[in-house]
Protein backbone atom coordinates (compact mmCIF):
# COMPACT_ATOMS: atom_id res chain seq x y z
CA UNK A 1 0.00 0.00 0.00
CA UNK A 2 2.62 2.53 0.50
CA UNK A 3 3.39 1.62 -3.32
CA UNK A 4 0.69 2.98 -4.16
CA UNK A 5 1.15 6.22 -5.87
CA UNK A 6 -1.59 8.53 -4.50
CA UNK A 7 -2.16 10.55 -7.17
CA UNK A 8 -5.12 10.20 -9.32
CA UNK A 9 -5.63 7.05 -11.24
CA UNK A 10 -7.98 7.57 -13.58
CA UNK A 11 -9.41 11.65 -14.16
CA UNK A 12 -12.10 10.56 -15.70
CA UNK A 13 -13.12 7.73 -13.46
CA UNK A 14 -12.60 10.55 -10.16
CA UNK A 15 -15.06 12.86 -12.07
CA UNK A 16 -17.92 10.15 -12.59
CA UNK A 17 -17.23 8.88 -9.12
CA UNK A 18 -17.68 13.23 -7.77
CA UNK A 19 -20.58 13.05 -10.37
CA UNK A 20 -22.21 10.06 -8.86
CA UNK A 21 -21.47 11.14 -5.36
CA UNK A 22 -23.23 14.62 -5.80
CA UNK A 23 -26.66 12.94 -7.13
CA UNK A 24 -26.51 10.43 -4.65
CA UNK A 25 -25.93 13.48 -1.93
CA UNK A 26 -22.99 11.02 -0.65
CA UNK A 27 -20.75 13.26 2.05
CA UNK A 28 -17.80 9.95 2.73
CA UNK A 29 -17.17 10.27 6.31
CA UNK A 30 -13.65 10.64 7.46
CA UNK A 31 -11.49 7.92 9.57
CA UNK A 32 -11.03 10.51 12.20
CA UNK A 33 -14.50 11.18 12.22
CA UNK A 34 -15.59 6.99 12.64
CA UNK A 35 -13.23 6.60 15.42
CA UNK A 36 -13.74 9.67 16.94
CA UNK A 37 -17.63 9.69 16.08
CA UNK A 38 -18.52 12.68 18.42
CA UNK A 39 -16.42 14.66 16.09
CA UNK A 40 -18.97 13.91 13.47
CA UNK A 41 -20.76 17.84 12.49
CA UNK A 42 -23.43 18.69 14.16
CA UNK A 43 -25.82 18.89 11.18
CA UNK A 44 -25.32 15.45 10.30
CA UNK A 45 -25.82 13.86 13.94
CA UNK A 46 -29.31 15.48 14.62
CA UNK A 47 -30.19 14.13 10.85
CA UNK A 48 -29.53 10.76 11.90
CA UNK A 49 -32.24 10.76 14.87
CA UNK A 50 -35.14 10.14 11.69
CA UNK A 51 -33.10 8.06 9.80
CA UNK A 52 -33.35 4.10 10.42
CA UNK A 53 -29.73 2.62 10.91
CA UNK A 54 -30.45 0.09 8.10
CA UNK A 55 -31.76 2.63 5.63
CA UNK A 56 -30.26 2.56 2.05
CA UNK A 57 -29.41 6.34 3.29
CA UNK A 58 -26.10 7.76 2.86
CA UNK A 59 -25.78 9.47 6.29
CA UNK A 60 -25.44 5.91 7.45
CA UNK A 61 -22.07 6.10 6.21
CA UNK A 62 -20.98 7.93 9.42
CA UNK A 63 -22.74 5.62 11.29
CA UNK A 64 -20.06 2.88 10.37
CA UNK A 65 -18.93 3.34 14.05
CA UNK A 66 -18.57 1.80 17.53
CA UNK A 67 -21.22 4.24 19.24
CA UNK A 68 -24.54 4.11 17.51
CA UNK A 69 -27.45 4.09 20.24
CA UNK A 70 -30.17 2.19 18.82
CA UNK A 71 -32.71 3.25 21.07
CA UNK A 72 -32.62 6.91 20.25
CA UNK A 73 -30.63 7.24 16.73
CA UNK A 74 -27.49 9.55 18.11
CA UNK A 75 -24.37 9.12 18.41
CA UNK A 76 -24.06 7.45 21.90
CA UNK A 77 -21.80 5.38 23.76
CA UNK A 78 -19.39 2.59 22.82
CA UNK A 79 -21.36 -0.54 22.05
CA UNK A 80 -20.19 -3.54 24.03
CA UNK A 81 -21.06 -6.06 26.79
CA UNK A 82 -19.06 -7.62 29.61
CA UNK A 83 -19.72 -11.05 30.06
CA UNK A 84 -20.14 -12.10 33.53
CA UNK A 85 -18.34 -14.41 35.81
CA UNK A 86 -21.04 -16.69 36.25
CA UNK A 87 -21.25 -17.59 32.30
CA UNK A 88 -17.52 -17.46 31.79
CA UNK A 89 -16.61 -19.14 34.91
CA UNK A 90 -13.09 -17.43 34.93
CA UNK A 91 -11.80 -14.55 37.62
CA UNK A 92 -10.66 -12.39 34.05
CA UNK A 93 -12.70 -9.94 32.71
CA UNK A 94 -14.27 -10.94 29.32
CA UNK A 95 -15.68 -7.85 27.47
CA UNK A 96 -16.83 -7.42 24.10
CA UNK A 97 -17.16 -4.62 21.60
CA UNK A 98 -21.02 -5.15 19.84
CA UNK A 99 -21.40 -5.72 16.13
CA UNK A 100 -25.28 -5.63 16.06
CA UNK A 101 -25.66 -1.84 15.75
CA UNK A 102 -23.58 -0.84 12.54
CA UNK A 103 -25.24 -0.91 9.31
CA UNK A 104 -26.29 -4.13 8.04
CA UNK A 105 -25.97 -5.73 12.26
CA UNK A 106 -22.34 -6.72 11.40
CA UNK A 107 -19.27 -4.55 12.27
CA UNK A 108 -17.83 -6.07 8.62
CA UNK A 109 -19.44 -3.06 6.77
CA UNK A 110 -16.35 -1.05 8.37
CA UNK A 111 -14.47 -3.48 6.52
CA UNK A 112 -16.05 -2.60 3.25
CA UNK A 113 -15.72 0.74 3.63
CA UNK A 114 -11.70 0.64 4.71
CA UNK A 115 -11.46 -0.97 1.41
CA UNK A 116 -14.06 1.02 -0.58
CA UNK A 117 -13.61 4.91 0.29
CA UNK A 118 -9.50 4.85 -0.72
CA UNK A 119 -10.56 3.76 -4.39
CA UNK A 120 -13.00 6.10 -4.95
CA UNK A 121 -11.19 9.01 -3.81
CA UNK A 122 -8.13 8.20 -5.98
CA UNK A 123 -10.31 7.67 -9.34
CA UNK A 124 -9.52 3.40 -9.16
CA UNK A 125 -13.36 3.02 -9.66
CA UNK A 126 -15.73 4.14 -11.62
CA UNK A 127 -19.56 3.91 -10.62
CA UNK A 128 -21.03 4.25 -14.31
CA UNK A 129 -18.88 0.81 -15.22
CA UNK A 130 -17.67 -1.21 -12.71
CA UNK A 131 -19.22 -3.65 -10.62
CA UNK A 132 -18.39 -4.03 -7.04
CA UNK A 133 -17.28 -7.50 -6.21
CA UNK A 134 -17.23 -8.61 -2.62
CA UNK A 135 -16.13 -12.15 -2.18
CA UNK A 136 -16.64 -13.28 1.14
CA UNK A 137 -17.76 -15.79 3.74
CA UNK A 138 -20.74 -13.52 5.03
CA UNK A 139 -20.75 -10.73 6.41
CA UNK A 140 -18.45 -9.11 4.43
CA UNK A 141 -20.29 -8.89 1.44
CA UNK A 142 -23.36 -7.64 2.90
CA UNK A 143 -21.50 -4.47 3.83
CA UNK A 144 -19.51 -4.28 0.58
CA UNK A 145 -23.47 -4.86 -1.02
CA UNK A 146 -24.64 -1.87 1.62
CA UNK A 147 -22.17 0.53 0.35
CA UNK A 148 -22.76 -0.18 -3.22
CA UNK A 149 -26.42 0.26 -3.05
CA UNK A 150 -25.73 3.55 -1.50
CA UNK A 151 -23.57 4.57 -4.72
CA UNK A 152 -25.94 3.19 -7.32
CA UNK A 153 -23.20 0.48 -7.81
CA UNK A 154 -23.81 -2.98 -9.16
CA UNK A 155 -22.97 -5.31 -6.67
CA UNK A 156 -21.51 -9.17 -7.11
CA UNK A 157 -21.64 -11.38 -4.14
CA UNK A 158 -19.94 -14.33 -3.56
CA UNK A 159 -20.16 -16.72 -0.49
CA UNK A 160 -20.03 -20.69 0.05
CA UNK A 161 -23.70 -21.99 -0.48
CA UNK A 162 -23.64 -23.38 3.18
CA UNK A 163 -23.89 -20.18 4.55
CA UNK A 164 -27.31 -19.17 6.23
CA UNK A 165 -30.17 -18.63 4.80
CA UNK A 166 -30.88 -15.02 6.20
CA UNK A 167 -27.43 -14.23 4.47
CA UNK A 168 -28.49 -14.79 0.94
CA UNK A 169 -32.37 -13.43 1.95
CA UNK A 170 -30.52 -10.23 2.66
CA UNK A 171 -28.47 -10.28 -0.48
CA UNK A 172 -31.06 -10.42 -3.02
CA UNK A 173 -33.22 -8.53 -1.32
CA UNK A 174 -30.95 -5.08 -1.50
CA UNK A 175 -30.41 -6.20 -5.41
CA UNK A 176 -27.12 -7.82 -5.48
CA UNK A 177 -26.03 -10.19 -7.98
CA UNK A 178 -25.13 -13.54 -5.99
CA UNK A 179 -22.77 -16.22 -6.48
CA UNK A 180 -22.94 -19.38 -4.20
CA UNK A 181 -19.81 -21.49 -4.43
CA UNK A 182 -19.32 -24.99 -3.77
CA UNK A 183 -18.59 -25.74 0.01
CA UNK A 184 -18.99 -23.66 3.32
CA UNK A 185 -17.01 -21.34 5.00
CA UNK A 186 -13.46 -22.83 5.20
CA UNK A 187 -14.07 -23.33 1.22
CA UNK A 188 -12.22 -20.01 0.82
CA UNK A 189 -10.38 -20.96 -2.93
CA UNK A 190 -13.16 -21.86 -4.71
CA UNK A 191 -14.69 -17.74 -3.95
CA UNK A 192 -10.87 -16.96 -5.78
CA UNK A 193 -11.53 -18.84 -8.40
CA UNK A 194 -15.17 -17.33 -8.85
CA UNK A 195 -13.64 -13.66 -8.93
CA UNK A 196 -11.09 -14.88 -11.10
CA UNK A 197 -13.82 -16.61 -13.44
CA UNK A 198 -15.38 -12.83 -13.12
CA UNK A 199 -12.12 -11.14 -14.10
CA UNK A 200 -11.47 -13.34 -17.36
CA UNK A 201 -15.19 -13.03 -18.08
CA UNK A 202 -14.96 -8.69 -17.72
CA UNK A 203 -12.95 -5.78 -16.96
CA UNK A 204 -16.65 -4.57 -15.54
CA UNK A 205 -15.47 -6.72 -12.41
CA UNK A 206 -13.44 -4.98 -9.67
CA UNK A 207 -12.53 -7.42 -6.89
CA UNK A 208 -12.62 -6.15 -3.40
CA UNK A 209 -10.92 -9.10 -1.48
CA UNK A 210 -11.13 -8.60 2.00
CA UNK A 211 -8.43 -11.05 2.55
CA UNK A 212 -5.31 -9.02 0.80
CA UNK A 213 -6.99 -5.62 0.86
CA UNK A 214 -4.82 -3.41 3.54
CA UNK A 215 -8.07 -1.23 4.10
CA UNK A 216 -9.93 -3.52 5.73
CA UNK A 217 -7.37 -4.24 8.68
CA UNK A 218 -6.73 -0.36 8.26
CA UNK A 219 -9.72 0.13 9.49
CA UNK A 220 -9.46 -1.94 12.39
CA UNK A 221 -6.28 -1.11 13.26
CA UNK A 222 -7.49 2.79 13.26
CA UNK A 223 -10.88 2.58 14.57
CA UNK A 224 -11.59 -0.97 16.30
CA UNK A 225 -7.91 -0.75 18.49
CA UNK A 226 -8.42 2.77 19.37
CA UNK A 227 -11.97 1.93 20.55
CA UNK A 228 -10.93 -1.08 22.79
CA UNK A 229 -8.30 1.35 24.19
CA UNK A 230 -10.96 4.06 24.97
CA UNK A 231 -13.58 1.80 26.50
CA UNK A 232 -10.47 0.05 28.64
CA UNK A 233 -10.10 3.57 30.04
CA UNK A 234 -13.99 3.93 30.80
CA UNK A 235 -14.32 0.57 32.44
CA UNK A 236 -10.88 0.55 34.16
CA UNK A 237 -10.34 -0.63 37.95
CA UNK A 238 -7.58 -0.16 39.85
CA UNK A 239 -4.62 -2.39 39.14
CA UNK A 240 -6.55 -3.83 36.29
CA UNK A 241 -4.74 -4.10 32.85
CA UNK A 242 -5.44 -4.98 29.50
CA UNK A 243 -3.92 -8.12 28.82
CA UNK A 244 -5.82 -10.01 25.92
CA UNK A 245 -7.35 -9.01 22.86
CA UNK A 246 -9.21 -12.71 21.56
CA UNK A 247 -10.28 -12.50 17.59
CA UNK A 248 -11.40 -15.17 14.75
CA UNK A 249 -8.81 -14.88 12.13
CA UNK A 250 -11.48 -14.86 9.32
CA UNK A 251 -9.81 -11.90 6.95
CA UNK A 252 -7.63 -11.12 9.62
CA UNK A 253 -9.03 -7.77 9.55
CA UNK A 254 -10.08 -7.55 13.06
CA UNK A 255 -7.36 -9.04 14.34
CA UNK A 256 -5.06 -5.79 13.09
CA UNK A 257 -7.05 -4.12 16.63
CA UNK A 258 -4.09 -6.05 17.88
CA UNK A 259 -1.32 -4.71 16.34
CA UNK A 260 -2.66 -1.11 17.50
CA UNK A 261 -3.46 -2.42 21.15
CA UNK A 262 0.15 -3.36 21.04
CA UNK A 263 1.34 -0.07 20.56
CA UNK A 264 0.03 1.14 23.92
CA UNK A 265 -0.55 -2.17 25.90
CA UNK A 266 3.22 -3.96 24.82
CA UNK A 267 2.58 -6.82 26.93
CA UNK A 268 -0.72 -7.74 26.04
CA UNK A 269 -1.18 -11.15 24.35
CA UNK A 270 -3.28 -11.65 21.01
CA UNK A 271 -5.07 -14.96 20.40
CA UNK A 272 -6.12 -15.75 17.18
CA UNK A 273 -9.08 -18.30 16.85
CA UNK A 274 -10.13 -20.87 14.73
CA UNK A 275 -12.10 -24.11 14.14
CA UNK A 276 -11.19 -27.25 15.28
CA UNK A 277 -12.67 -28.73 12.20
CA UNK A 278 -10.05 -26.28 9.95
CA UNK A 279 -7.14 -25.95 12.45
CA UNK A 280 -5.13 -24.32 9.84
CA UNK A 281 -3.34 -22.05 12.17
CA UNK A 282 -2.71 -24.67 15.08
CA UNK A 283 -2.15 -27.84 12.58
CA UNK A 284 -1.62 -26.82 9.29
CA UNK A 285 -5.02 -28.03 8.81
CA UNK A 286 -8.11 -28.62 6.72
CA UNK A 287 -11.29 -29.34 6.32
CA UNK A 288 -15.32 -28.09 6.68
CA UNK A 289 -16.70 -26.39 9.63
CA UNK A 290 -19.68 -24.56 11.11
CA UNK A 291 -18.58 -21.03 12.56
CA UNK A 292 -19.83 -18.98 9.89
CA UNK A 293 -18.08 -16.00 8.82
CA UNK A 294 -14.44 -17.03 9.57
CA UNK A 295 -12.94 -18.34 6.13
CA UNK A 296 -9.76 -20.36 6.73
CA UNK A 297 -7.51 -23.54 5.27
CA UNK A 298 -5.33 -20.05 3.82
CA UNK A 299 -3.64 -17.02 5.67
CA UNK A 300 -4.77 -13.81 4.63
CA UNK A 301 -2.33 -11.59 3.25
CA UNK A 302 -2.81 -9.02 5.61
CA UNK A 303 -2.22 -10.86 8.42
CA UNK A 304 0.39 -9.65 10.62
CA UNK A 305 1.35 -13.08 12.43
CA UNK A 306 4.51 -11.85 13.91
CA UNK A 307 2.07 -10.36 16.62
CA UNK A 308 -0.01 -13.33 16.96
CA UNK A 309 0.94 -14.79 20.65
CA UNK A 310 -0.88 -17.79 20.85
CA UNK A 311 -3.80 -19.76 18.54
CA UNK A 312 -6.74 -22.10 19.03
CA UNK A 313 -8.77 -23.71 18.01
CA UNK A 314 -12.86 -24.31 18.65
CA UNK A 315 -14.76 -26.92 18.09
CA UNK A 316 -17.86 -25.82 16.08
CA UNK A 317 -20.29 -27.77 17.81
CA UNK A 318 -20.09 -25.57 21.44
CA UNK A 319 -20.82 -22.27 19.82
CA UNK A 320 -23.43 -23.87 18.47
CA UNK A 321 -24.70 -25.03 21.43
CA UNK A 322 -24.27 -22.14 23.31
CA UNK A 323 -26.34 -20.31 20.38
CA UNK A 324 -28.99 -22.50 22.00
CA UNK A 325 -28.20 -21.29 25.86
CA UNK A 326 -28.44 -17.94 25.16
CA UNK A 327 -31.38 -17.80 22.69
CA UNK A 328 -34.01 -20.13 24.04
CA UNK A 329 -36.01 -19.45 26.72
CA UNK A 330 -35.11 -22.61 28.89
CA UNK A 331 -31.86 -21.29 28.44
CA UNK A 332 -32.24 -17.82 29.88
CA UNK A 333 -34.18 -19.26 32.89
CA UNK A 334 -30.96 -21.57 33.74
CA UNK A 335 -29.11 -18.89 33.42
CA UNK A 336 -31.26 -16.78 35.59
CA UNK A 337 -30.91 -19.62 38.15
CA UNK A 338 -27.11 -19.26 38.34
CA UNK A 339 -27.47 -15.21 39.07
CA UNK A 340 -26.86 -13.93 35.91
CA UNK A 341 -28.98 -10.48 35.71
CA UNK A 342 -31.66 -9.93 33.65
CA UNK A 343 -30.25 -7.14 31.92
CA UNK A 344 -27.32 -9.29 30.53
CA UNK A 345 -29.59 -12.39 30.24
CA UNK A 346 -31.47 -9.82 27.62
CA UNK A 347 -28.65 -9.14 25.69
CA UNK A 348 -26.68 -12.49 25.19
CA UNK A 349 -28.55 -12.82 22.07
CA UNK A 350 -26.45 -9.57 20.48
CA UNK A 351 -23.99 -12.62 20.03
CA UNK A 352 -24.24 -15.04 17.04
CA UNK A 353 -22.48 -17.79 16.06
CA UNK A 354 -18.77 -16.54 15.69
CA UNK A 355 -19.24 -13.99 18.51
CA UNK A 356 -19.64 -17.02 20.88
CA UNK A 357 -16.45 -18.67 19.35
CA UNK A 358 -14.71 -15.63 20.18
CA UNK A 359 -15.92 -15.77 23.87
CA UNK A 360 -15.20 -19.57 23.98
CA UNK A 361 -11.68 -18.47 22.48
CA UNK A 362 -11.79 -15.62 25.38
CA UNK A 363 -12.01 -17.90 28.53
CA UNK A 364 -9.78 -20.31 26.65
CA UNK A 365 -7.41 -17.54 27.15
CA UNK A 366 -7.93 -16.61 30.48
CA UNK A 367 -7.18 -20.33 32.08
CA UNK A 368 -4.24 -20.67 29.67
CA UNK A 369 -1.97 -17.97 30.91
CA UNK A 370 -4.45 -18.13 34.66
CA UNK A 371 -5.94 -14.80 34.36
CA UNK A 372 -6.92 -13.00 37.54
CA UNK A 373 -9.29 -10.09 38.79
CA UNK A 374 -7.07 -8.05 37.36
CA UNK A 375 -6.84 -8.86 33.81
CA UNK A 376 -8.86 -7.16 30.93
CA UNK A 377 -9.72 -9.72 27.95
CA UNK A 378 -11.20 -7.86 24.98
CA UNK A 379 -12.81 -9.62 22.42
CA UNK A 380 -15.48 -8.60 19.18
CA UNK A 381 -19.09 -9.72 19.19
CA UNK A 382 -19.01 -9.48 15.11
CA UNK A 383 -22.52 -10.12 14.18
CA UNK A 384 -25.64 -11.24 16.35
CA UNK A 385 -28.44 -13.72 16.17
CA UNK A 386 -30.39 -12.59 13.83
CA UNK A 387 -28.36 -14.10 10.98
CA UNK A 388 -28.92 -17.58 12.37
CA UNK A 389 -32.89 -17.44 13.54
CA UNK A 390 -32.82 -20.40 10.65
CA UNK A 391 -29.74 -22.54 12.48
CA UNK A 392 -31.89 -22.43 15.49
CA UNK A 393 -34.93 -24.02 13.95
CA UNK A 394 -32.48 -26.17 12.04
CA UNK A 395 -31.17 -27.75 15.78
CA UNK A 396 -34.67 -27.47 17.20
CA UNK A 397 -35.54 -29.79 14.18
CA UNK A 398 -32.90 -31.87 14.52
CA UNK A 399 -32.17 -32.44 18.33
CA UNK A 400 -35.84 -31.51 19.86
CA UNK A 401 -36.89 -28.67 21.81
CA UNK A 402 -34.47 -26.84 23.92
CA UNK A 403 -35.12 -27.29 27.72
CA UNK A 404 -33.11 -26.83 31.44
CA UNK A 405 -31.52 -30.13 31.18
CA UNK A 406 -29.95 -29.63 28.04
CA UNK A 407 -29.17 -26.10 29.30
CA UNK A 408 -27.33 -27.28 32.26
CA UNK A 409 -25.87 -30.08 30.33
CA UNK A 410 -24.51 -27.16 27.61
CA UNK A 411 -23.42 -24.82 30.36
CA UNK A 412 -21.34 -27.50 32.12
CA UNK A 413 -19.70 -29.14 29.58
CA UNK A 414 -19.09 -25.87 27.15
CA UNK A 415 -18.52 -22.69 29.39
CA UNK A 416 -17.78 -23.89 32.54
CA UNK A 417 -15.37 -26.73 31.71
CA UNK A 418 -13.81 -25.27 29.03
CA UNK A 419 -9.95 -26.58 28.74
CA UNK A 420 -7.22 -25.09 26.97
CA UNK A 421 -6.82 -27.74 25.12
CA UNK A 422 -6.43 -27.24 21.02
CA UNK A 423 -4.17 -23.93 22.86
CA UNK A 424 -0.68 -23.36 21.36
CA UNK A 425 1.24 -20.34 22.74
CA UNK A 426 3.64 -19.59 19.36
CA UNK A 427 7.29 -19.58 19.42
CA UNK A 428 9.02 -16.94 16.93
CA UNK A 429 9.21 -19.78 14.88
CA UNK A 430 5.85 -21.17 15.41
CA UNK A 431 4.98 -18.04 13.78
CA UNK A 432 7.42 -17.96 10.83
CA UNK A 433 5.73 -21.34 10.13
CA UNK A 434 2.69 -19.96 10.22
CA UNK A 435 4.02 -17.01 7.87
CA UNK A 436 5.28 -19.64 5.39
CA UNK A 437 2.05 -21.04 4.73
CA UNK A 438 0.83 -17.57 2.96
CA UNK A 439 3.55 -18.35 -0.27
CA UNK A 440 0.81 -21.12 -1.49
CA UNK A 441 -1.79 -19.35 -1.65
CA UNK A 442 -0.51 -15.80 -2.52
CA UNK A 443 2.36 -16.50 -4.81
CA UNK A 444 1.65 -19.61 -6.54
CA UNK A 445 -1.84 -19.27 -6.78
CA UNK A 446 -2.95 -15.61 -6.47
CA UNK A 447 0.33 -14.31 -8.10
CA UNK A 448 1.94 -11.75 -5.78
CA UNK A 449 5.53 -10.75 -5.08
CA UNK A 450 7.47 -13.37 -3.28
CA UNK A 451 9.87 -10.01 -2.40
CA UNK A 452 7.10 -8.65 -0.22
CA UNK A 453 5.93 -11.70 1.37
CA UNK A 454 9.49 -11.53 2.96
CA UNK A 455 8.77 -7.74 3.44
CA UNK A 456 6.08 -8.90 5.86
CA UNK A 457 8.46 -10.76 7.75
CA UNK A 458 11.74 -8.97 7.59
CA UNK A 459 10.82 -5.40 7.49
CA UNK A 460 10.02 -3.80 10.66
CA UNK A 461 8.73 -0.67 8.68
CA UNK A 462 6.42 -2.89 6.42
CA UNK A 463 3.06 -2.81 8.59
CA UNK A 464 3.52 0.44 10.60
CA UNK A 465 4.25 1.82 6.87
CA UNK A 466 0.58 0.16 5.79
CA UNK A 467 -1.40 1.54 9.22
CA UNK A 468 -0.01 5.00 8.77
CA UNK A 469 -1.82 6.41 5.75
CA UNK A 470 -5.16 7.09 7.47
CA UNK A 471 -4.10 10.92 7.88
CA UNK A 472 -2.93 11.05 4.13
CA UNK A 473 -6.68 9.09 3.41
CA UNK A 474 -8.63 11.52 5.75
CA UNK A 475 -7.33 14.36 2.94
CA UNK A 476 -7.91 13.21 0.22
CA UNK A 477 -11.76 12.43 1.34
CA UNK A 478 -11.95 15.93 2.83
CA UNK A 479 -10.82 17.60 -0.34
CA UNK A 480 -13.25 14.99 -2.04
CA UNK A 481 -16.51 15.82 -0.16
CA UNK A 482 -15.45 19.20 -0.97
CA UNK A 483 -15.58 19.13 -4.91
CA UNK A 484 -18.98 16.73 -4.18
CA UNK A 485 -20.09 19.90 -2.97
CA UNK A 486 -23.22 18.64 -0.92
CA UNK A 487 -24.62 20.51 1.67
CA UNK A 488 -25.07 19.02 5.01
Amino acid sequence: MNNWNWEIKNKEYFDRTIQRCREQKIILPTFAQLKHPDTIPDEIKSKLKDVDMQALNPLNLFRINWANDNSTGEIGNINYLEIPKEITGVKARIIGLVGKFFPTGAHKVGATYGCLAPYLITGRFDPAYHKAVWPSTGNYCRGGAFNSALLGVHAVAILPEEMSKERFDWLREIGAEVHATVGCESNVKEIYDKCHELEAESDEYLIFNQFDQFGNAVWHYKITGYTIEKLFNNLREKNQRTAGFVSATGSAGTIAAGDYLRKVYPHIKVLASEALQCPTLLMNGFGGHRIEGIGDKHIPWIHNVKNTDAVCAIDDEEPLRILRLFNEPDGAAFLSQLGVSDEVISKLPYLGISSISNLISSIKMAKYFEMNENDVIFTVFTDSEEMYQSRLGEMNESLGAYNSTQAAIDYNSVLKRQSIDYFKELTYYDKKTIHNLKYFTWIEQQGKDVEELNAQWYDENYWDERFSVVPLWDELITEFNKQVGVEI
